[in-house]
Order: C-alpha cells, then sequence, then structure tokens
C-alpha cells in the first residue's frame, strides 16, 4: 500500500511487504505491504497462499459473462502530490463518505473508528457505528481473534516501516458512488482502533483491499455472486493524475495486452516479464533476472519502479546513452542520489523527442510499450527537467512495478483467467473509449444534510500548456454571510496554509449571499507580479481544493467546490499595462492646455474694449460736428 514514504515532494520509496500478523484467521490470505522509509526493500517476513479451497472456488467464477454488474469508480490525487491515489467509499445508513488509497498489496479495507484513541487527523470524519443503522459488529468465533471482552472479532497489520493499524471487525452496508451499476452492499471492514507511523499522518482516510484474502473487498463481493472475478485500474497521466477505477468485468479492447499472473507462485498480481527494451534495443541482461524471488510484482500502492540490481544499472546507463545533449543535474532532495536531467521540453506530450520509449516483452512474446512518462516525473525546483521513476530495489532481486509505470494505461487483473491486461489510453476519456454509455446510479441514500452529498467538483483532467497566471475557485460554504463576513480574513489564511503558498496570494473576489450559505469567488495569484506559477503547481492546488484537502474550523461549517477556471499569465509590454495610465495622463494634460487657452481668451476679451488711459493736456482730433 502507498504511504508518504520518501519525505521530499511529489516521491515515494519502494513498497516494502508488511509483516502480516496473523490476529484474525480471516485475513490470513494474503500480507499487506507499505513503503519503507530506508532503501527499498521487499522482504516478507513468511510467504502466505490463498486457501486451496478459496483458489478452487475461484477458478469457477467467470469474467465477463454479462450477467453481472460493476462498479464504475473515480480515482482522486495523482502520484507526484500524494504518492498514492485515493476512491470514494461510503459506509453505513446513511452513508458516511471516506477517501480511501486503492491497494492491491493489501487485504483489508479499513476506516478510522469514533472510539479510535491514537488515529491521526485525516480527511473526512471518522466512521461512527452508533449513527449506522446497519451496522453490526461481527461477533467472536473460533475463526478469529477476539477483542478482551470476548466480544468482537479483532484485526491487526504491522508494516515494515514500523506503522501499523488495528481495531475491530464491523459488517455493513457498502456503497460505492453515483456512477457505479453495483448496488450497494454488505461487507465487513476493519474499523481502527490505533494507527501509527504513515497511516497516523496520511492525509487519506484509510486503505481499501483489493489484494487477494478473505477481507479483500474483492473476493467478499466475487463470493456474494454479484460481479465477475476481475478489477481494472486506469490511473491518470503526468501532471493529471485521478483516474477510473472498475470492480467487476470491463471489455477487453482487441489490441490489449496481456501477461499471465500466477496466484500459486505469489500471493501478488504478479507478471511474466521477460525483456525490457530502451530506444529498440534490448537490455544485455538475463531473462531470468525479472524472474528471481517473487518475480514481476505489479502493486497499485507503489509510486515508482523498483529493479534489481543488474537490470536497474543496465536500464540507467541505457537511457542515459539516449539523452547525452541533456545536462546531468541533481534531484530536487539532496538526500537522494536521483538520476535528472535539464533542458527537455515542457510540454509532456513532446517528451518522447527527447527521452527513448521503452518496451516491456511478455514471456508470451506480446510486448508494452512505455512512453518517456511512463518512467520520469518532473523536477519540482528546475522548470524543463525530469527525473528517472525507476530505482534499484536494494538487494532485494524482486522486480516491482509501480503506478508510474502504468499511467495512462487500462490495467486490468482478470483474476479468473489468471492473466493481467494492459491497455495505453487517456485515463480521463476512459469510459468513452470503452464505448461504456449510460447515465450515472443514483447516488447513496442519505438525509438531505448528509455529508455524503457532497461531492467535489470533477478534477481536473489536464491543463493547456501555458503559464498560469490566476486560478479562480467558486466555493459554496454552510454559514450564513453574517456569520463568515468577521472570518473572512482567517479563511484565507487557512486556505493559503493548506495549499501551500503565501496568504498574499489568495484574495476574495467576490461574495454572494445564498440564504444559510455563502458563495465566494477566491482568486489565487501566483507570487509576484511578474511571476507565474507553472501547470504542477496549479494542477497540485487544484487537486487540493477538489479533493477537499482544506478542513475548515467547525465555526465555518462544510464546503463544496463549485467550479474552477485557469487563466495565463499575461505577458504584456510595459506600454500595454500602463496604457490606460497614459491615455488618462495625455487627457488631464490637453484638458489643462485648453483651459488654459481658454482663461487667456476671456481675459484677452475682456480688456480690449476698454478706452486707453490720455493725459489732461494733451491734443485730441477735432471732431466734426454733424447736422441734426
Amino acid at each position: 500500500m502507498a504511504s508518504s514514504g520518501r519525505p521530499r515532494p511529489g516521491s515515494l520509496q519502494a513498497l516494502a511487504v508488511a509483516v502480516l500478523l496473523v490476529l484474525a484467521a480471516t485475513a490470513a490470505g494474503s500480507p499487506d505491504r507499505r513503503p519503507a522509509p530506508g532503501p527499498p526493500l521487499f522482504l516478507p517476513l513468511q510467504r502466505s497462499y490463498p486457501n486451496a479451497t478459496r483458489l478452487a472456488a475461484s477458478l469457477r467464477r467467470g469474467l465477463g459473462d454479462g450477467a453481472h454488474p460493476n462498479a464504475r469508480m473515480r480515482l482522486h490525487d495523482d502520484l507526484l502530490t500524494n504518492g498514492y491515489y485515493t476512491t470514494r467509499l461510503y459506509i453505513g445508513t446513511p452513508p458516511q463518505e471516506f477517501a480511501l488509497i486503492v491497494d492491491s498489496g493489501s487485504t483489508v479495507t479499513y476506516v478510522p473508528c469514533a472510539s479510535c484513541e491514537q488515529c491521526g487527523n485525516h480527511q473526512d470524519p471518522r466512521f461512527q457505528p452508533d449513527l449506522s443503522s446497519t451496522y453490526s459488529p461481527v461477533k467472536c468465533n473460533v475463526d478469529c481473534a477476539c477483542d478482551n471482552d470476548k466480544n468482537q472479532c479483532t484485526y491487526e497489520r504491522q508494516y515494515a516501516e514500523m506503522s501499523s493499524s488495528s481495531g475491530v471487525l464491523g459488517e455493513d452496508i457498502v456503497s460505492f458512488g453515483r456512477e457505479s451499476e453495483l448496488k450497494p452492499q454488505r461487507a465487513v471492514f476493519g474499523c481502527e482502533n490505533s494507527e501509527t507511523g504513515d497511516l497516523f499522518s496520511q492525509h487519506a482516510d484509510g486503505i481499501m483491499g483489493l489484494g487477494r484474502g478473505q477481507l479483500s473487498i474483492m473476493d467478499q463481493l466475487v463470493d456474494k455472486g454479484v460481479i465477475s472475478d476481475s478489477f481494472s485500474l486506469c490511473y491518470g497521466g503526468m501532471d493529471v493524475g485521478g483516474g477510473a477505477m472498475v470492480l467487476g468485468g470491463v471489455p477487453s479492447p482487441s489490441d490489449m495486452v496481456f501477461s499471465r499472473s500466477d496466484p500459486v507462485r505469489s500471493p501478488y498480481y504478479n507478471i511474466e516479464l521477460k525483456e525490457i527494451h530502451v530506444g529498440g534495443t534490448a537490455l544485455r541482461v538475463n531473462p531470468k533476472v525479472f524472474d528471481s524471488k517473487h518475480g514481476t510484482v505489479l502493486d497499485s500502492g507503489t509510486t515508482y519502479a523498483y529493479l534489481p540490481e543488474q537490470a536497474f544499472v543496465a536500464f540507467k546507463d541505457a537511457v542515459t546513452s539516449k539523452v547525452h545533449s541533456l545536462k546531468k543535474i541533481r534531484g530536487p532532495d539532496p538526500n537522494y542520489k536521483d538520476i535528472c536531467f535539464a533542458g527537455a521540453v515542457r510540454n509532456v506530450s513532446q517528451l518522447h523527442e527527447v527521452f527513448p520509449d521503452v518496451d516491456m516483452v511478455f514471456g508470451n512474446g506480446q510486448k508494452l510499450s512505455l512512453t518517456p512518462e511512463n518512467y520520469l516525473f518532473r523536477h519540482s525546483k528546475v522548470d524543463g527537467a525530469y527525473c528517472l521513476g525507476v530505482f534499484q530495489n536494494g538487494k532485494d532481486p524482486t522486480t516491482l512495478l509501480g503506478g508510474i509505470i502504468v499511467r495512462n494505461t487500462l490495467v486490468t487483473y482478470d483474476r479468473h483467467n489468471e492473466k493481467v491486461g494492459f491497455w495505453k489510453t487517456n485515463c480521463s476519456e476512459l469510459w468513452e473509449r470503452l464505448n461504456i454509455g449510460g447515465a450515472p446510479s443514483p447516488s447513496p441514500s442519505s438525509d438531505t444534510g448528509s455529508q455524503a452529498d457532497l461531492s467535489p467538483a470533477p478534477a481536473p483532467s489536464g491543463l493547456p500548456e501555458f503559464d498560469v497566471g490566476l486560478i479562480t475557485v467558486d466555493m459554496s460554504i454552510n454559514v450564513t454571510y453574517p456569520n463568515l463576513k468577521p472570518h473572512l480574513h482567517e479563511l484565507a489564511e487557512l486556505i493559503a496554509k493548506e495549499l501551500e503558498i503565501d496568504s498574499r496570494q489568495v484574495r476574495v473576489m467576490n461574495v454572494t449571499s445564498q440564504g444559510n450559505s455563502t458563495l465566494i469567488r477566491w482568486g489565487i495569484f501566483p507570487a509576484g507580479p511578474d511571476n507565474a506559477m507553472s501547470n504542477a503547481t496549479a494542477m497540485g492546488i487544484i487537486y487540493r481544493l477538489t479533493q477537499h484537502h482544506v478542513q475548515l474550523p467547525e465555526n465555518l461549517g462544510s464546503y463544496q467546490l463549485l467550479e474552477w477556471n485557469v487563466q495565463p499569465l499575461s505577458r504584456r509590454s510595459w506600454f500595454q499595462e500602463h496604457v490606460v495610465s497614459i491615455l488618462l495622463g495625455i487627457l488631464l494634460v490637453v484638458l489643462v492646455t485648453l483651459s488654459a487657452i481658454l482663461v487667456v481668451l476671456v481675459w484677452r476679451k475682456k480688456f480690449s474694449g476698454q478706452t486707453a488711459y490720455r493725459p489732461v493736456d494733451s491734443v485730441a482730433p477735432e471732431q466734426e460736428l454733424q447736422p441734426l
């Protein structure tokens, strides 16, 4: 599973296999995993296989027979900013909403419980069993470990980097969102009473386990016969994030490539990788290097890719030899020896003009072609620089492929047919490309005031390639304007803090009272008048807002993001910037000049008609008298 891992922004370490503490016999299917903060390792302390009876049962379950609906769900967050992808799951009646990390390497789905004495501050409120009319505890029995009172089954997970999760097992109605064809189902999940390490500090609420095991949400739904024995993930591309997930079968495109996945060899989802080609040339390594120990493992909870030492050195040298025109630079974090290159293009779609394409060849001869975004990540401090998202897996001979490898790739875990499929696509347009239509299913029923009714605004599917000069955000807050007005400055500072920007960059542009709520249009500006925000920075800000990363104080209620907009930085000359001032100055000069001329004319006219003064004894011309 994923966590904050490496402390630098937008970077995680390798996935380390967790120690499964078998305190719940029902969870003995397969161990869970988390990325460790030290050198990336892949070291399970025990090797566990799915129960033979369950494995035989799974072989009888079909895929895509048309008799089962599926649960279509959106993915949120992204690799660079968060290190993981989350989806929304609704538990209870009325539904309580949770943001859960999608993890194909975990076997338990769990959320913080209201009674938790040691849980961190996460994205959503904790689960309150007493508020759900359909909740029931899993009673203590011979097949599970029990609490001290011998009343309820418990679970416990301890991970390699020493984080842990423990709590009780409960059963309730689980709903999958508005776009799901699958109706809400009863399922067993963990209600956390304690969490430590990365689990305590992460923003996401918990984990959605998709691995092989009796407590896995996949196994529970398949055993009920409500979905086919398959699920699919589609991660958004660089600078985009988000994506889609399907629990159940989806139509397989004709050009999808497959690799065999052996559930007996390893409890994890593995593939048969034989060769890696860089720029059309195969790495000069023995194919057996990809088949050592656990072989090649595909995991959604890992951020990057990790190769055995021999394969990593060959891959690094092959890529470096193809980009000799670029300058090799240090990585964004001095604590890590990242391999980075400066002088490349900013547009992701043009990276293939600079960096080589990579092909992964499977045991059946089929080939998965990767673009540079599948093995690179942006340098967070140098514009136009990129770093390798492929690392050495310590001294462990296992090959571990994380989410970066499958950006903009539909990955189908066909568990029934024991294979994994790959199809390159734009994940933000997945439904259209698969020709899947139909209106979204109604949302889970809840009270009108329920938090579950507040869905975040759609996350961006990408921004045009320009320097961002302004982000506008329309936010509806469930507080009347008179009560909110004294707190606007405080609210702006809070938003700036959560977005990790200066408070002077967040300004109120418009406020509208709407009865019991208030509509605010916020403007988010670059750090200086001559500066600009990069696309990646703007995307990060928008994602934090759309995924409700901003937590309001209780006295300010909750908020809903209605709309966001991005405007390019103005590139006008000095004259264009000041043309209005110049015109006003010219007009003022003209008015002053005209006024002066008018005063002179009036003065001259006033005095021109008066008789000139003559002395008394001066000679005057004689005037002839005219007859009457």
